[in-house]
């Protein structure tokens, strides 16, 4: 059964739909302002997945789930189709939806991820890091950055974790906006790819990567390929691993070039 999702209403009413999913650990939050950018094209809309920002928590935690949560959202809203833009963890998701859903997706956009298996360190340090900390004696998110130095180097990181912390409403100490239990248990699942070696997308695909960051190499195009005959890449030099809030300019003009 499907969650009911939140979601973030970024503007364009009258424009063809544009449905915006995050990376893991992120909301929707995340799309604001390209999102916004994205609007004079689009009627733009942004998710929280399950387990994230303010959508509902489940123990189920797995791809065919979020993507039948995302069209129960579609449905729910009379969404018949649209374009379709993941990034990362939402990137897996948007691709399984085309895929086994592609009248419902009129063109996917994947940001910064491939369909293959990952197994990341980062995310094992990130997620100890999460688990490690004393909520109950927490004082501020300033605190809880200091704290994550010794298994979170990068400064940027540290900050976008502390993004879901949030005071408990029972007034003592924080607690975590995101089902960190859930996504501890299934972060080795989350890690692999999505699609099966059959699934295919033959719509129009646009692929968004950073050129600095190592979530997509040269060695990936042929899987790319494998699942969406008609894909085009999209390098942009400048950007890390979030090119939609890194090089926001560079990135809207590439979500756009299609049109």
């Amino acid at each position: 059964m499907s969650l009911s999702l939140f979601h973030r209403d970024l503007g364009g009413v009258g424009h063809p739909p544009l449905i915006l999913l995050h990376g893991l650990l992120g909301s929707s939050r995340n799309w604001q302002t390209a999102g916004a950018d994205l609007a004079s094209r689009y009627h733009v809309l942004a998710l929280d997945l399950r387990n994230h920002g303010r959508s509902p928590h489940a123990e189920e935690m797995s791809y065919p789930a979020m993507m039948e949560d995302v069209l129960g959202w579609m449905e729910t809203r009379q969404i018949a189709s649209a374009t379709v833009m993941g990034h990362s963890l939402g990137g897996k998701v948007a691709m399984l939806l085309a895929c086994r859903q592609p009248a419902r997706v009129e063109r996917l956009i994947v940001v910064d991820i491939a369909p293959k298996d990952y197994l990341s360190a980062a995310h094992r340090a990130e997620f100890a890091a999460m688990n490690e900390l004393n909520l109950s004696a927490l004082q501020s998110r300033a605190e809880a950055e200091l704290r994550f130095e010794g298994r979170v180097p990068d400064w940027g990181m540290r900050k976008f974790l502390t993004t879901n912390l949030e005071r408990d409403p029972s007034g003592t100490g924080w607690r975590w906006v995101v089902n960190l239990p859930v996504l501890t248990a299934n972060l080795t699942r989350l890690e692999k790819s999505s699609l099966t070696p059959a699934d295919r997308f033959d719509g129009p695909t646009r692929v968004i990567a950073g050129g600095r960051s190592s979530y997509i190499d040269a060695g990936d195009g042929a899987k790319i390929e494998q699942h969406f005959p008609a894909a085009k890449l999209t390098v942009i030099p400048e950007a890390g691993h979030n090119p939609h809030m890194e090089t926001r300019e560079a990135f809207v003009k590439a979500v756009i070039a299609d049109d």
